[in-house]
């Protein structure tokens, strides 16, 4: 008996809890994510990374399954980490301890996801944002976009993706240029860095995705995913090699004076402190 169940072929969309901060839609074979927490620009807080370290897992056991769309509500991908969660974290060993064990299962579940990803960047993704689209197979990203990777300036050790995946992706040099000084990444940089596949215009890139998936979806499954394994064996090595020590050092980094200075100083500005 085939390990891949045969899709229903549904056009419906199911929806699940709207106030959820995941959201998660089927279309047929494909199910398209959605971080939910546009009043926020999609910024990572505690249930937002717990959803997404228990997404993964729940996507993978879906037999249904041929290939998923990540995008973000709203105007933005997403502003990588919550300020106010980043303080908590300074202030709160044991939350600290805990998000950085769901930054891992972040990290290997989506990585490691059977079926492929294609991440419809639709406005910033930034940090961890910036750090799901690195890992995932695909990349549609709007004109507008741009993706920044801001750990290092922050006072953080890059530890979550970005420094894992960058320097697969393009040069080692720009790699570790773009992950030290933190700068932006314009939609057409990105593209000829090799950070996205597609750029288009405004408001389309969830449309795009979904079209790119839906193709994926039509492909006999165990050719795609044997073949999916194959290509992300660089970054699952990269991943068991280099991924406890990046996140030692990074909840390392929130003992550290400039750290907590420089997000004293952010806090301030946002009027969160």
């Amino acid at each position: 008996m085939s390990k891949f169940a045969e899709p229903s072929g549904s056009d419906v969309v199911a929806r699940e809890d709207p106030d959820s901060p995941v959201l998660i839609e089927t279309h047929g074979a494909v199910r398209v994510v959605t971080l939910n927490r546009p009043g926020a620009f999609n910024a990572v807080d505690e249930g937002l990374h717990r959803a997404l370290a228990d997404l993964w897992p729940a996507l993978d056991a879906d037999a249904e399954i041929r290939a998923v769309v990540l995008t973000g509500a709203g105007d933005a991908f997403s502003a990588g980490g919550d300020l106010g969660l980043l303080d908590r974290m300074v202030r709160d060993a044991a939350l600290r301890a805990d998000v950085m064990r769901e930054a891992a299962d972040i990290v290997r579940g989506i990585t490691s996801l059977r079926v492929p990803i294609v991440t419809a960047v639709n406005g910033p993704a930034v940090g961890l944002g910036c750090s799901l689209a690195a890992m995932s197979d695909l990349v549609v990203v709007e004109e507008q976009a741009y993706f920044a990777d801001p750990h290092v300036p922050l006072g953080l050790v890059a530890a979550d993706g970005g420094a894992l995946v960058w320097p697969l992706l393009m040069s080692l040099l720009r790699a570790k240029e773009f992950i030290l000084l933190g700068e932006r990444i314009p939609a057409e940089e990105a593209l000829r860095l090799g950070l996205a596949n597609r750029v288009v215009p405004r408001g389309t890139a969830r449309t795009t995705a979904l079209e790119l998936a839906t193709r994926l979806a039509a492909l006999p499954p165990q050719a795609v995913t044997e073949s999916k394994a194959l290509l992300n064996a660089g970054v699952q090595q990269a991943v068991r090699a280099l991924l406890a020590t990046g996140l030692d050092g990074e909840t390392a980094s929130f003992e550290e004076p400039a750290f907590q200075r420089n997000l004293a100083r952010m806090l301030s500005r946002t009027g969160s402190a």
